[in-house]
């Protein structure tokens, strides 16, 4: 990871008024399990809800959307991202580096939250479960959306696009596609270290592991290939 890269990257990123979109929906899904909590309610009743239909429906893959989208995306459409393609370095520890500060911010702004949603709901086990299925789904997310932002000029509306549509709305409809759900995979793998009547999965945990794998994987491979394509269209234009 070039250090120079992440922290021009993470300067720019919490610099601009993006980084206050983060706040809204973490602060949301803490406040509920409050609420729920004060009022009595059972965590076994709003447990499922609250995690897994607010915090790995919404928090968790709309903050790594800004995030992941904001990281590269931003340079590519006001034209600064010339200015690092000029620079002596790998295509592939740009992607890498912007991938790692992406990665982070998004575990911090969702994991947090999701971690204190957990001991509110008197799980010690969840809470650090919840964690890590942030990490796993912090980095999944921004990989696929980085790569989104390399190869269209709407990312922002491309990864709306896979999260409310194929996650959502299609993923609750055709049982197929949740094979192919970032979503389905974290709540897999976190009801796989913490068991739970708080949140389920329909996809298995080895699919799951195996599949965030790909998608990391695949999704930072062909991000960097693309980077370097941009960067010859540079030269040579």
């Amino acid at each position: 990871m070039n250090a120079t890269v992440a922290m021009i990257t993470a300067r720019g990123l919490l610099g601009r008024r993006r980084i206050w979109l983060l706040v809204p929906l973490p602060l949301m899904l803490i406040g509920l399990a409050l609420v729920a909590r004060v009022s009595g309610v059972a965590p076994v009743e709003w447990g499922e809800g609250i995690i897994g239909g607010l915090g790995f429906t919404a928090v968790l893959p709309v903050i790594a959307l800004i995030v992941g989208t904001g990281v590269l995306g931003s340079e590519i459409d006001d034209g600064t991202i010339t200015h690092i393609l000029a620079k002596p370095l790998p295509r592939s520890e740009i992607i890498l580096t912007k991938l790692g500060v992406a990665t982070g911010v998004t575990a911090l702004f969702a994991g947090v939250p999701l971690f204190l949603v957990g001991l509110i709901a008197g799980a010690q086990a969840l809470a650090f479960a919840l964690v890590v299925g942030a990490v796993i789904g912090a980095l999944a997310y921004c990989s696929l959306f980085l790569l989104i932002s390399v190869v269209t000029r709407r990312p922002v509306l491309v990864g709306l696009a896979y999260v409310v549509l194929w996650e959502g709305t299609l993923g609750n409809i055709l049982s197929g596609t949740q094979k192919l759900s970032i979503q389905q995979y974290v709540q897999a793998i976190v009801d796989w270290l913490a068991p739970t009547e708080l949140l389920r999965s329909n996809v298995s945990v080895p699919l799951s592991c195996v599949m965030a794998g790909v998608f990391i994987v695949a999704s930072t491979g062909y991000a960097i290939q693309r980077l370097r394509t941009l960067s010859v269209a540079g030269e040579t234009g």
